[in-house]
């Protein structure tokens, strides 16, 4: 059995209590070594056979998860965040299949939503935006031509960019030229819950100078939207004179 399990944003103890029993019990570990918080690993047992995939290909991977399934080991592939975002789980999961190996997954807390928690911000706020915009820059990995930042920032939506720390001076013109005002709140979040957090609050116009100044290069979320600013409409569900199942509105 496989089970691919999300480590968390960055924080040892944002892992869920599923993940930590499932790295308990693991004989095998395959984690994301550029990414995972090593004392993660101290979670695991005596004598757990621990990979770190920042070294291996992907056949690499595979064959480790193969060799352990014969011998009848229980192997935890150990993602960042939450493996269903950029995690590149797809692919393995497509050639367990193949094998005929059974896996399973185990959702974490995703650097966006560690993000906001630093931020101590709320993405879907009334009035100003209910829609969040999980994207990236396109890199040596492309992005569909459909998904270009300038056409993504016409929605006007709260933007979560990742992997595109170092790309912010055009990351900044794909925003304004989709109609970003320049001085559109953003922030950056490098290393989100991590000891060495830093929260950056600039703007859009600003993004490039603000990461200089604070030497991030990488390891860092761009937020992007006026959820960062101070106006927004109070929310229905507490309204007294909103009626809900559970309460009825004051005259």
């Amino acid at each position: 059995m496989v089970d691919f399990v999300g480590a968390g944003c960055g924080a040892a103890d944002l892992i869920t209590l599923r993940g930590a029993r499932l790295l308990e019990q693991a004989d095998v570990v395959i984690y994301a070594g550029s990414l995972v918080n090593p004392e993660l690993l101290e979670h695991t047992r005596p004598g757990c056979e621990i990979y770190n995939s920042a070294y291996m290909t992907l056949d690499e991977v595979i064959e480790t998860m193969r060799a352990a399934e014969d011998a009848g080991k229980h192997t935890v592939r150990l993602h960042t965040g939450d493996p269903s975002l950029y995690g590149a789980i797809r692919e393995q999961m497509d050639r367990l299949d193949r094998l005929s190996i059974p896996y399973a997954v185990c959702p974490g807390v995703s650097s966006f939503c560690g993000a906001a928690a630093a931020l101590k911000s709320e993405y879907t706020l009334p009035d100003v935006s209910q829609t969040v915009i999980i994207t990236r820059m396109a890199g040596r990995t492309p992005v569909p031509d459909s998904e270009r930042i300038e056409l993504l920032a016409q929605h006007h939506a709260t933007m979560v960019i990742f992997l595109s720390t170092g790309m912010l001076a055009e990351l900044s013109k794909r925003l304004i030229m989709g109609g970003y005002s320049p001085d559109t709140p953003a922030a950056i979040v490098y290393k989100a819950s991590w000891s060495d957090e830093k929260i950056c609050r600039c703007t859009v116009r600003t993004l490039e100078d603000t990461a200089m100044q604070h030497d991030i290069r990488k390891t860092a979320l761009i937020t992007v939207g006026d959820f960062l600013g101070s106006d927004y409409a109070l929310s229905k569900l507490y309204d007294e004179h909103f009626e809900t199942e559970f309460r009825k509105a004051r005259k």
